[in-house]
């Protein structure tokens, strides 16, 4: 049985999902938390009482996409069916990278990015760098259960995360039109978990 959420915290899911919509279609310096405020039906008080400021709140929207998409520390608990795990992991990753919210909000981390570095740092500690290092901890785990042999699990786990991201990525962040079909992505992907496990393999 779920749990029932609390007024505030209703109100928090609101307001983020209110900031992912107005982040990604206007970008990060043309919302307002007025804005943010009005799309979420709360008042500005209200934001600013869950989100000290309006990076906080670009930060929580990235976390929020990441959890949309079973993103969470549990996805990179060891599993018995290591295949499995890993293919699971490479799905939920690239769903999430290649979802329109993530390629608008990507595009706008790079347009502000002389302008507004700060942005780009935001997102990059917010996203990429924390999942590389659920990806590393979970490698290490697997490391020293001897599993897997892993000499530098950052290493490899950006080698992994990069790796699966494959051309659909590329594809899409620069808009060439119809991506590679659902099929041919699942096919790379199974592709590139077998890769891995060969690589490191204890």
């Amino acid at each position: 049985m779920s749990k029932t959420r609390t007024k505030s915290e209703e109100k928090r899911v609101l307001i983020l999902d209110a900031a992912v919509e107005l982040f990604t279609e206007q970008g990060f310096s043309n919302t307002s938390m007025d804005q943010i405020a009005k799309l979420a039906g709360v008042s500005k008080q209200t934001v600013y009482s869950h989100f000290g400021n309006k990076e906080d709140l670009f930060v929580g929207a990235v976390g929020c996409k990441c959890a949309a998409h079973s993103i969470t520390p549990d996805l990179f608990e060891p599993q018995p069916e290591l295949h499995q795990q890993l293919l699971e992991i490479a799905r939920q990753f690239t769903a999430l990278i290649q979802s329109r919210e993530a390629i608008q909000v990507l595009r706008t981390c790079m347009a502000e990015a002389e302008t507004y570095p700060e942005l780009s740092r935001l997102f990059y500690n917010a996203g990429p760098a924390h999942l590389t290092g659920m990806m590393s901890e979970l490698l290490a785990q697997l490391d020293s259960l001897g599993r897997l042999q892993v000499p530098d699990t950052r290493f490899a786990a950006v080698q992994f995360l990069k790796m699966v991201q494959g051309e659909r990525q590329m594809q899409l962040e620069l808009n060439t039109g119809q991506p590679i079909a659902d099929s041919e992505h699942q096919r790379y992907l199974e592709n590139c978990v077998t890769m891995f496990l060969r690589a490191y393999a204890a």
